[in-house]
């Protein structure tokens, strides 16, 4: 198998399903997902069966206990759960354009990760998607957008910059190349050396912590935000903490400063809990 695509969901099946869709859209077949389910509902499962059996694709469903926001903790045992030797991490509320595989592993190089981008949809152009929009590519055309109450911004360079355009943008972005949660991917082993995600994080910066550690160990980073492209749907963010981000960030210090290269509490300290892998 040459890739393992790794998303998060939190009781979203409505953005779930559209997600997943765009999956099964994909010009690259040789895939599977693992879904990390930071506690959803029964209804989240049910409906991952039912894609299951009516897209084909090749899907696993990781989940463990509602105990609060604790995604770092679900995407290292998803980690587990992974066949491929190349992961790539996304969200559950993420559609992939019928490329995003594709071009991951067209850009994928030992020694490096990769580090994409996303292009936010407002609310009332998130709402608007249907399969069908996802399936015929409508859901990445700037004219179906701005019918459906997309404003127009120069971020549209996101979605319409092809070929030599993407890379040329790709090479003159001022945004850094860092490990971004929602788009990107990298070596499973260069990973697993890192022992995963650090378990002790909640939301602000967990993703960017283990593109640090990898940065540490001299893994290098390629940026592709104008050539791998997912549309992000619109939705609230309970979960932010100003409490959170603190501790985030006096971890992320730390981890620069001593410039480690391994979590001490990730991959290898996960406890004897089992989560239900489906």
């Amino acid at each position: 198998m040459k890739l393992s695509v790794i998303f998060s969901v939190y009781n979203s099946p409505d953005w779930m399903e559209h997600v997943i869709w765009g999956y099964a859209a994909q010009t690259e077949k040789d895939f599977e997902i693992v879904i990390a389910d930071d506690g959803s509902t029964p209804e989240t499962r049910q409906r991952i069966d039912m894609l299951r059996e009516r897209t084909g694709l090749q899907i696993t469903h990781v989940w463990q206990e509602d105990n609060g926001f604790q995604k770092t903790r679900i995407l290292n045992k998803a980690i587990l759960a992974t066949r491929g030797d190349y992961l790539l991490f996304s969200d559950g509320d993420c559609i992939p354009r019928n490329d995003f595989v594709a071009t991951h592993l067209t850009y994928r190089e030992p020694g490096y990760f990769l580090s994409g981008g996303y292009f936010k949809l407002p609310m009332k152009t998130s709402e608007a998607v249907s399969t069908e929009d996802i399936l015929n590519g409508n859901v990445f055309r700037l004219d179906w957008l701005r019918n459906n109450g997309l404003p127009l911004s120069p971020k549209v360079l996101k979605l319409t910059a092809r070929g030599f355009w993407s890379k040329l943008l790709n090479g003159m972005t001022t945004t850094r190349a860092t490990w971004n949660g929602h788009n990107a991917s990298g070596w499973k082993a260069d990973i697993v050396a890192a022992n995963g995600f650090d378990n002790r994080m909640q939301y602000g910066g967990e993703d960017r912590e283990l593109g640090e550690r990898l940065f540490n160990k001299g893994i290098r980073s390629k940026q592709i935000r104008y050539s791998a492209v997912v549309v992000h749907l619109d939705h609230s963010r309970g979960y932010v903490s100003e409490e959170a981000w603190r501790r985030n960030d006096e971890i992320r210090a730390i981890t620069r400063k001593e410039r480690r290269t391994v979590t001490p509490d990730g991959l290898a300290q996960l406890d004897n809990q089992t989560s239900p892998v489906e």
